[in-house]
């Protein structure tokens, strides 16, 4: 009787993997999440374990082919930590094995290493004459933090390199990660004893190694695998990336042993496919394959872009995915007035962390998913990206599954809302009056990228908010000692300090204060480019729109914004308000340019030679030209360099004037430049 019970839930596990194996690959249709998938297939594989008698030759599992910081002193790297090239699918790891093969100008087979990329911290060691002598995080490339102490806690990390032959100075860089049995343990214990747990063994790592005490980071399960070289003098190494590896592994430094040769292209994309057939049992975290040119000579031949090198490639893993439940969809308020809808979720551990909210961006893509309250929702989060609702099981929809319904009011204000025609995005029409655009918009003035108010953080200004001490920007200028001080945590010293942040920002520059207003897409970038053009507020208040989409990287769209900004008087008020209460900044001297360049509008594309973009960009700006990133009718010319990619086809079908690099150089000559200079 057992048995035939078995056989019906063996029957019926067949039945449904083998269906939705139809709706995947035949349909491209799926109902589940991959990790429904996975559960029905490993509750499959567990029957067929126990009662192996019972396995058929049409079982799923027999299918051929188919298995499934403050305190830390600043390190500036001696050679940048670059960050790699990201590939998800096999495309596009051939596109870039013909990029490789086309930058070589060679048809013959290239030879790669293959590596697992581990999901950890990206760490430098300096040996000096064979001792460890520091250790740096990644940061952002440039420069990291010092953890040379916390290092040296890590048993897979010699102190002193073995054997002989190693370079005076000898750079290793690798990966510092935690394997999943000691992350598991470190947990339980937490749980035990009442601590926070970590999330996913890379937040465990990070954590543990930004400790400020050494003999913390000492008791946590720490490893390291060591992937390449950075700095290493004038010291020769091997020929080949794979034959450094085994030469540093003489030297005690433990490398991965997944690692593997790989003849062409064919090989690396078997590689991976190997490798994730593995991931589950490696004992550690991989979230993908690395794929390098192993020859040292071309690595060096291919270089380097702006962030990552020609010739490496990362091959990512599929995101992870889950499924989940809707209990409501909400509407938030953000700081431009942009209502946006928001998935609250039945908490669902993926991707390495709890998810209990997605947005879903606007009413078009509720419509787009047909998406409902009640729904069963399949979400996705990969690596780092913000979680994202890609279908809904309509087939598990509940009877009382409620439809979202935009309000017509505010929910924050009860102002009404308003759709534009050229725009998705519904927004409440209030501006600064609203109270959820208020706080943001403060919140913005007093950033340390605007106005640099020192001290004036989130939770202060919500206080300041709801307790009516400020109702815009400019009443923060109007903020007294005894208001202030009666606030919660908020002495005599801290009112005081704070009032002096105040007084210090009153002093700024037009670049910052244009940055401050929050007009929208008027970024950083924006309000210098037109602050330098204008070189005073005023000019820019009195501008039209034709006037702005002279100014670089100003289209019509941003110029509309801008223009309509300083049109509402109660945006005037505030600015003159601001200014009567001391907000000052010099105006920029605008010097007339006069050359063949001026007015003219000029795109870049490719890679220049002989200087780089940004310097062609800033050359042609100083001879009057409007630089902008897109073809259109008003381009009088393209500058194009190496590999200039679509643009180039397109200017050659509208008839723009295209110059290489050189004839750039004939043309600036003509201005007075000097190449030399």
């Amino acid at each position: 009787m057992k048995n035939l019970t078995i056989v019906k839930e063996l029957a019926s596990l067949r039945q449904q993997i083998n269906e939705h194996n139809y709706r995947y690959y035949l349909l491209d249709d799926p109902l589940i999440s991959d990790a429904e998938y996975d559960r029905l297939m490993r509750q499959l594989v567990d029957i067929e374990t126990t009662y192996p008698e019972l396995i058929t030759i049409d079982s799923p599992t027999q299918r051929i082919g188919a298995k499934p910081e403050h305190g830390f002193h600043e390190v500036k790297h001696r050679i940048p930590m670059l960050s790699l090239e990201n590939g998800f699918d096999d495309q596009e790891i051939y596109d870039f094995n013909d990029r490789i093969s086309n930058r070589l100008d060679v048809d013959h087979v290239i030879e790669y290493c293959c590596e697992p990329k581990i999901d950890g911290v990206a760490v430098s060691l300096i040996y000096e004459k064979g001792q460890l002598m520091l250790a740096a995080t990644r940061g952002d490339g440039h420069v990291g933090e010092d953890i040379t102490q916390n290092i040296r806690t890590i048993p897979s990390i010699p102190l002193v390199l073995m054997g002989s032959n190693y370079p005076e100075l000898l750079e290793v860089r690798g990966e510092v990660y935690m394997p999943q049995a000691g992350f598991d343990q470190l947990n339980n214990d937490a749980k035990e004893k009442g601590l926070k747990t970590f999330v996913n063994p890379r937040n465990a790592a990070s954590g543990s190694l930004r400790q400020l005490d050494p003999a913390i980071t000492a008791t946590r399960p720490l490893d390291f695998f060591c992937y390449g070289v950075g700095d290493v003098g004038s010291a020769v190494l091997p020929e080949k990336h794979n034959e450094i590896l085994k030469k540093i592994n003489t030297w005690g430094l433990r490398i991965n042993r997944e690692i593997d040769v790989c003849k062409g292209v064919d090989a690396c994309v078997e590689f991976y496919q190997k490798l994730l057939s593995k991931r589950n049992n490696l004992g550690y975290e991989i979230d993908g394959a690395v794929i390098k040119v192993n020859h040292i000579k071309l690595q060096n031949q291919l270089g380097f872009v702006s962030r990552s090198p020609r010739w490496a490639i990362a091959y990512k893993f599929p995101a992870h995915e889950e499924s989940t439940k809707v209990l409501a969809i909400e509407f938030q308020v953000g700081r431009t007035g942009a209502i946006t809808p928001v998935a609250r979720l039945e908490p669902v551990f993926v991707g390495g962390v709890v998810v209990s909210n997605a947005t879903l961006h606007n009413m078009d893509e509720i419509a787009r998913l047909d998406i409902r309250i009640g729904d069963t929702v399949i979400l996705r989060r990969a690596g780092d990206v913000i979680p994202k609702v890609m279908s809904v099981q309509l087939e598990q929809r509940p009877a009382n599954a409620q439809k979202a319904i935009l309000p017509k009011k505010c929910p924050e204000c009860g102002s009404n809302v308003v759709k534009s025609d050229n725009e998705v995005i519904v927004r409440c029409m209030a501006g600064l009056f609203c109270p959820a655009q208020r706080k943001e918009m403060i919140k913005h003035f007093a950033s340390r990228r605007a106005m640099d108010i020192e001290g004036l953080g989130d939770k202060l200004i919500d206080q300041l908010v709801d307790n009516e001490l400020i109702h815009h920007v400019d009443d923060l200028y109007k903020l007294q000692h005894e208001s202030l001080s009666s606030l919660e945590r908020m002495g005599e010293k801290s009112a005081t300090n704070l009032l002096g942040a105040i007084e210090k920002s009153k002093q700024t520059t037009l670049p910052r204060f244009l940055y401050a207003l929050g007009i929208r897409d008027v970024g950083e970038a924006t309000a210098l480019q037109l602050a330098n053009h204008f070189g005073s507020l005023d000019a820019i208040i009195d501008g039209n729109n034709e006037l702005l989409e002279a100014v670089s990287d100003v289209g019509p769209v941003v110029a509309g914004h801008i223009h309509a900004f300083f049109r509402e008087q109660h945006n005037l008020d505030v600015i003159k308000s601001l200014q009567v209460l001391g907000v000052h900044w010099q105006n920029i001297v605008v010097e007339s340019v006069d050359s063949i360049l001026s007015g003219k509008t000029v795109v870049l594309t490719g890679t220049l030679v002989k200087f780089t973009r940004d310097h062609a960009k800033d050359i042609l700006q100083s001879y009057g030209a409007k630089v902008s990133g897109s073809i259109s009718k008003k381009t009088n010319f393209l500058i194009y360099g190496e590999e200039p990619g679509s643009k180039l086809e397109k200017a050659r079908k509208m008839g723009v004037a295209m110059l290489n690099e050189n004839e750039l150089i004939e043309l600036l000559k003509q201005c007075g430049y000097s190449h030399n200079e």
